[in-house]
């Protein structure tokens, strides 16, 4: 039974979920859907601490600040590096959903994603920034069970389903079944693995040495899990070690595929022994409806031609697999009765107050 003030908070307060990625952070408003979609980077003035900007802005500062400014990412492999940093990125994108507002709205409740790896420890960082952030109340989920919720998979039934959500820091691969996980794997290889192999790659064979932006953009651009029909060339830019330098190569998609193999190979490991582990009956379902990527990673050309042939299963890119996590966690609130139980079984292994 919902308390009237619960009831009365409820129908006024702007209820978030948040996937509180690596990379980027994505936003969820009860009611409204997706309204921010930035990245998980903060500009730091080094002497007082003070925040210069936060998302977007801040990112364009990465690798081109002066020495007194600094742009970090506080969460890496998933989860919270810097605490403090962290909670102020938070409170930035809770008053920024709220700033609109022409009335005083009551705290909102807040819904978290979290790696399915991560300790208690981890989780109690998670819970207390968003507290200090703002949160009238804040729940955790695990990333791989947000990422199926909105990539439309039916976790509560009987049915078996799989996701593979590749995120910045981190990738999860789980197998779900009414409305918890049966089989899951979390590792620390994701997207940012893949911009320092190509970083790596850029060093070793024409002692380029490029930056992180750099190493991304020729990923989006010519990235590669799979052979394609027509290969692309990227060029990479910056400074040659020996000479010291400006200087550009380009680089073609086989060349890239080369550099990601590592990574590309150490997901399609965990994908492969989370199945090998999978009962079953479960596995009979899979290979009916076959396996969902999620998140940024998923967007790597040819990753669902490459893990299909290693899985003999079909495999498919979710419509949106860059939103599926902050997707689910806001579908939990809109059917906050319906998908509790997947918030009770965090909240018993979690640090929920």
């Amino acid at each position: 039974m919902v308390s009237p003030l619960n009831w009365f908070l409820g129908l006024f307060s702007l209820d978030i979920g948040i996937d509180l990625g690596t990379a980027n952070t994505l936003v969820y408003v009860r009611r409204k859907g997706i309204v921010i979609n930035e990245p998980s980077v903060v500009a730091i003035e080094t002497k007082t601490k003070k925040v210069l900007a936060i998302g977007a802005e801040a990112k364009e500062m990465v690798g081109r600040t002066p020495a007194n400014i600094v742009a970090i990412r506080p969460l890496r492999d998933g989860v919270i590096s810097d605490f403090d940093v962290t909670e102020k990125m938070l409170h930035y994108f809770i008053h920024k959903v709220h700033e609109r507002m022409v009335m005083r709205v009551p705290r909102p409740r807040v819904v978290v994603g979290i790696p399915s790896g991560v300790t208690e420890v981890e989780k109690r960082a998670v819970h207390d920034a968003s507290i200090s952030a703002g949160a009238r109340k804040a729940y955790l989920i695990e990333q791989p069970i947000a990422a199926a919720i909105g990539a439309g998979l039916p976790i509560t039934d009987s049915m078996g389903s799989m996701v593979v959500d590749i995120g910045g820091g981190t990738t999860e691969v789980a197998v779900i079944s009414l409305g918890g996980i049966v089989v899951a794997r979390s590792l620390r290889v994701a997207g940012d693995e893949m911009d320092e192999s190509i970083i790596n790659y850029a060093r070793q064979k024409y002692n380029l040495l490029i930056g992180e932006r750099m190493a991304e953009q020729a990923k989006i651009a010519a990235g590669s899990a799979y052979p394609l029909e027509q290969e692309l060339t990227v060029t990479l830019r910056g400074r040659n070690l020996i000479t010291g330098l400006p200087e550009e190569v380009e680089v073609s998609s086989v060349e890239l595929r080369e550099a990601l193999s590592s990574p590309v190979s150490t997901i399609v490991e965990a994908v492969r022994a989370a199945v090998d582990e999978t009962p079953p009956e479960l596995i009979a379902d899979l290979m009916e409806h076959g396996v969902v990527l999620t998140g940024g990673g998923a967007l790597l050309r040819g990753f669902d031609q490459r893990l299909s042939e290693e899985l003999k299963m079909k495999v498919r890119v979710a419509d949106d697999p860059v939103s599926c996590v902050a997707l689910g966690s806001g579908m939990i609130l809109e059917e906050l009765d319906m998908l509790h139980k997947v918030l009770t079984d965090m909240q018993r292994r979690g640090p929920m107050r």
